[in-house]
């Protein structure tokens, strides 16, 4: 059994309806570790920002549930995962980065190699000229012509 259920009403709104009969609205799901563990802490907050419930592991709902909260994280985080540099149009910043991710096909421009930061031996994180913050999760797992890109601003 679940320990509480999530549903959209009438106006897009996520709601928390406890096995109590309690409902709460609306309710905004937020990761605690996003990039380290983003399927570990998952805190599920009410409208002035006090936690209504907390999730260990999201593997511990039912898929049903899991996915309804994934779709309520995905709705308010934006953190494309790069998965391959296609294109680099120089190795002096500020340069135009062509990418793929895990949202599709993009171009951001780096400022400068400030803005790539290494969070862990193989996660780095990426801000573009505009503030959007792009991930690469495992370096060592990019493909040979990605890495040889990023080797030149690292």
């Amino acid at each position: 059994m679940n320990p509480f259920d999530l549903q959209r009403d009438a106006f897009g709104r996520w709601v928390m309806h406890m096995p109590d009969g309690t409902q709460h609205v609306p309710v905004t799901a937020l990761r605690a570790y996003p990039v380290s563990a983003p399927d570990e802490g998952v805190a599920l907050m009410d409208a002035e920002g006090h936690e209504i419930f907390w999730i260990n592991d999201l593997k511990q709902l039912s898929e049903p549930l899991q996915l309804q909260v994934l779709q309520a994280l995905n709705e308010r985080e934006f953190l494309p995962e790069i998965l391959q540099l296609t294109h680099v149009s120089s190795f002096a910043t500020p340069s135009t980065w062509s990418v793929r991710t895990d949202r599709g096909n993009t171009q951001f421009m780096l400022k400068g190699e400030e803005d790539i930061r290494r969070l862990t031996g193989t996660v780095l994180l990426i801000n573009d000229a505009n503030g959007v913050q792009f991930m690469i999760r495992d370096l060592a797992a990019m493909d040979k012509h990605s890495r040889k890109l990023l080797d030149r601003f690292l």
